[in-house]
């Protein structure tokens, strides 16, 4: 890939994108395919939210590609059988090289799905809870600054719905973690101005 212009890189085929997923064919198949596509599967929030914490400290690359790994560690994500995990289930995680050996983080997952089956219970799906946190366009940063494009950590959005999810006792969930999901899952649509991806999201378009 070569730049084209500050925050953007273009493929060989042609197509512009984010800077962010070089040239590892892997990250551009999930930059063009899932990230920013709205998303309203309580399994992959879920999923996502979840595995945003694993990669605290890590590069998302790295969570990517054990990503097959940790949904046949973690029951595919589903929360209520994730629920039931154990003592037992944590030595478990903690002895498979596959995924990301953190006992904090394997047993905030296991705190997550049962703290999942709560949000569920009250608000029928964790779909009907995440997109009341939609940002509003006030919180969009505009095209570019001094010529270089805008990127946000985390927002005011953001930091509340982290602290929310704290209230309700979610663990590995801070402000900057829940933005990531946020831009993952199409709550908001973070790719650059100019990215072909972020036109089709824009225009309602389907991954």
């Amino acid at each position: 890939m070569t730049s084209v212009k500050k925050g953007l890189v273009l493929g060989e085929d042609g197509v512009e994108r984010c800077w962010w997923c070089g040239s590892a064919p892997d990250y551009v198949a999930y930059h063009d395919e899932e990230w920013g596509w709205p998303v309203h599967d309580d399994v992959r929030l879920f999923e996502k939210i979840c595995l945003e914490g694993f990669q605290s400290g890590l590069s998302w690359l790295t969570i990517l590609r054990k990503r097959d790994n940790f949904r046949k560690a973690f029951a595919g994500f589903d929360y209520h059988r994730v629920a039931r995990f154990n003592r037992r289930s944590v030595e478990r995680l903690l002895g498979d090289a596959g995924i990301v050996r953190h006992r904090a983080k394997i047993e905030s997952t296991i705190n997550n799905a049962r703290r999942a089956i709560e949000m569920e219970e009250e608000f029928g799906s964790l779909s009907a809870f995440f997109w009341r946190h939609v940002p509003p366009a006030s919180e969009r940063p505009p095209k570019m600054s001094d010529g270089a494009p805008v990127i946000l950590s985390k927002t005011p959005t953001s930091t509340a719905l982290s602290k929310e999810l704290k209230r309700r006792g979610w663990s590995f969930v801070g402000p900057t973690t829940v933005y990531a999901f946020m831009q993952a899952m199409g709550l908001v649509n973070d790719h650059l101005w100019g990215c072909s991806i972020r036109d089709r999201i824009s225009r309602g378009g389907r991954a």
